[in-house]
């Protein structure tokens, strides 16, 4: 077929890929550590995102959301600037992490609607201020994004990802939102500095043992050593006693021999 004449060019719609928002130093450290928790235990297995745009309408920017974290399964890691759902599909996990800039749950229940919207099966919730209540989770059914009752017993398993989320008190971050791979959350996935601190421990660890192997094998070599000097001492006496008992055997003959 041959080209056609239109009556105007297409005109491409723009993907803003960041947008100017106020945030506190303490909510940008609790996703940042959150986001590299995740990126270190799933890198190889899943692209992970971080206050990035995630737009689910090829029609127009104004359909997007920006979670704290959000994990698409399947996929290695890589580098991207916006998440497209029709290019990419939508991602498996999404995680807020609620700061001073939100403004209530009028707010939170319009950001909902379009986690339903943009097709983001499981969808977290983590207030830091919220003492009794500060982990809610929806999961996507028929279509429609129902949050877990409170007293469910899995209320705070992260069926994506095998794991269980958990809240850590940080020193000087108070409340933070943390994985675990066992439901009383003594297992934590462990953050970059955790990490690097426990490789220095068990380098540390492998060095002493590595010296009392060492200081073992001396005393080995030392005690083999103390053997074998014995044995010869020993063999050394036994020749000696037996060179004494011939020689007092010969002398015992040469007696016999003489005239009475």
């Amino acid at each position: 077929m041959g080209a056609h004449v239109y009556s105007r060019p297409p005109e491409p719609v723009y993907f803003p890929e960041a947008e100017e928002v106020p945030e506190t130093n303490r909510h940008l450290e609790l996703r940042t550590a959150l986001y590299l928790i995740l990126k270190r235990e799933l890198a190889s297995t899943a692209t992970l995102g971080s206050d990035q745009f995630v737009y689910w309408d090829p029609r127009t920017s104004k359909k997007r959301l920006a979670p704290d974290a959000f994990v698409r399964l399947g996929v290695p890691h890589r580098i991207f600037r916006t998440w497209k759902t029709w290019l990419h599909g939508a991602p498996d996990l999404g995680v807020e992490i609620v700061s001073d800039s939100d403004e209530g749950e009028p707010d939170w229940n319009e950001k909902l609607e379009r986690y339903r919207a943009a097709g983001i099966r499981e969808i977290v919730r983590f207030h830091p201020e919220d003492r009794e209540r500060p982990i809610r989770i929806w999961d996507a059914l028929d279509g429609d994004l129902v949050e877990r009752a409170p007293d469910d017993p899995d209320l705070r398993a992260c069926e994506t990802l095998g794991l269980w989320w958990t809240v850590v008190e940080d020193r000087s971050l108070g409340p933070m939102l943390r994985l675990a791979r066992d439901r009383e959350g003594r297992e934590l996935l462990p953050t970059p500095d955790e990490a690097e601190s426990q490789a220095r421990e068990a380098e540390s660890q492998a060095r002493e043992a590595e010296a009392q192997a060492r200081e073992a094998e001396a005393r080995t070599r030392e005690a083999e050593a103390k053997v074998r000097e014995a044995n010869e001492k020993l063999q050394a006496e036994v020749l000696a006693l037996r060179a004494e008992l011939a020689q007092a055997k010969g002398k015992r003959r040469t007696r016999r021999r003489s005239p009475g």
